[in-house]
């Protein structure tokens, strides 16, 4: 029992320590490569959307590819390379002497961050059945702990110098390797380990359950096209917070700390009493138009308080999510809602790869010297519109849920 206590708790810092790292390099790695597209946000823009792409394409195909790895060969050195692959790749993009380095960096990245997956897995090794719930919560208040302090930390290191918050992010991924090496015992034993199978790890494999109802194959493009609505954040946020009010490193870091502290109130406090007095229906409806809202103000914002007052609109966003994916596990099997995580998991990596070069094309479009208008909020306004899609199309198929329940 002192063991298993151990490892959750390994598996806790260890999931805050990456996060924070991840966290700390957001407000200023779009920032570096302004610097060396000597100063041209609109150049910036396009390069950052090849950056995010190819983040997302390493995510897409190494996340099945690292969750069928650690089936066969254990969790552990699954996750001690991953800590040990991030903390180096940190330091190589602390010391990019060129865009090109600075590339390899993301690639590196995004191959060692698919391995988050493990640490749910790890979990649900050791953790009795009654209590995992409980303790897939804690990684996801982990998680939430992470983005909230990292891009705070990092506006701050990043204000003494915009290469100082990857020094620290490669500092603190490489003491969780060390600390892992010690600490954290096999979870996986021998015998229920799997042979490494090349279907096994193949990314899209697991879409083929998405076709198998038609509410599910709806809800499943709502599910998509909100992914790809969200990817309009990570994509331009930085850049457009910077171009369009001036903010420098530490305010935009500290708006992102904001910005998380939003979506975790939501997100711990409101969605359960919203969805028990709402239903999963009219939860998700609303939570998809605060999200439309919300990045209208962020689009059409012309000062910085106008767009801190779409922060906390656009946190109950966060209603969709949970109630979309709870109309979604209605339409498998208790043996297919793992399958229908990874499809899940598959249509944001898909989006992740997509959707960047999509809203940084329309950034860098519309603050061009020869853009027919000037309309820097473009990328916002657009995702609002996919928003408002995403919700027609769940409300839709999810007609037939409101006549059972009625």
């Amino acid at each position: 029992m002192q063991v298993r206590k151990a490892a959750l708790a390994f598996i806790f810092v260890t999931v805050v320590i990456d996060v924070l790292a991840l966290g700390i390099v957001i407000p200023v790695l779009p920032k570096l490569v302004v610097a060396f597209e000597g100063g041209d946000t609109a150049r910036a823009a396009d390069t950052f959307g090849i950056f995010m792409a190819v983040w997302g394409l390493m995510q897409f195909v190494c996340m099945p590819l690292v969750g069928a790895i650690s089936d066969h060969f254990g969790r552990r050195p699954v996750i001690l390379l991953s800590c040990f692959g991030l903390g180096c790749d940190y330091f190589l993009m602390a010391w990019a002497p060129s865009l090109a380095w600075l590339l390899v960096g993301r690639i590196i990245s995004g191959a060692t961050a698919s391995s988050f997956s493990t640490s749910f897995a790890y979990i649900a090794d050791v953790a009795p059945p009654d209590k995992r719930a409980q303790y897939f919560g804690y990684v996801g208040a982990a998680f939430g702990l992470g983005f909230v302090l990292g891009p705070a930390f990092g506006g701050i290191l990043g204000n003494v110098d915009p290469r100082l918050p990857f020094k620290v992010a490669g500092v603190m991924a490489l003491l969780a390797a060390a600390y892992g090496y010690f600490i954290l015992p096999e979870s996986l034993a021998p015998g229920r380990r799997e042979k490494f199978e090349w279907k096994k790890a193949n990314p899209v494999g697991s879409l083929v359950l998405l076709r198998s109802h038609p509410e599910l194959a709806g809800l499943s493009v709502s599910y998509f096209l909100m992914q790809l609505a969200h990817v309009a954040l990570p994509s331009v946020a930085v850049l457009y917070m910077g171009y369009r009010y001036g903010w420098d490193t530490l305010q935009v870091g500290l708006v992102l700390a904001g910005v998380g502290i939003c979506s975790m109130i939501v997100q711990g406090a409101l969605i359960k009493p919203l969805v028990s007095k709402l239903g999963e229906r009219r939860a998700l409806a609303l939570g998809l138009l605060f999200g439309v809202i919300g990045f209208a103000i962020y689009g059409i914002a012309s000062t910085g308080l106008l767009f801190l007052i779409g922060v906390p609109v656009m946190a109950l966003w966060g209603f969709a999510t949970p109630s979309l994916q709870a109309l979604m596990t209605r339409h498998v099997s208790g043996s297919e809602q793992g399958k229908l995580q990874g499809a899940n998991a598959s249509m944001t990596a898909i989006a992740g790869l997509i959707g960047p070069m999509i809203f940084a094309t329309a950034f860098s479009y519309f603050i061009a010297a020869d853009a027919p208008v000037q309309l820097p909020g473009a990328p916002y306004l657009l995702a609002a519109a996919i928003l408002l899609a995403s919700c027609a199309i769940a409300w839709h198929v999810t007609r037939t849920e409101e006549r059972r329940t009625t």
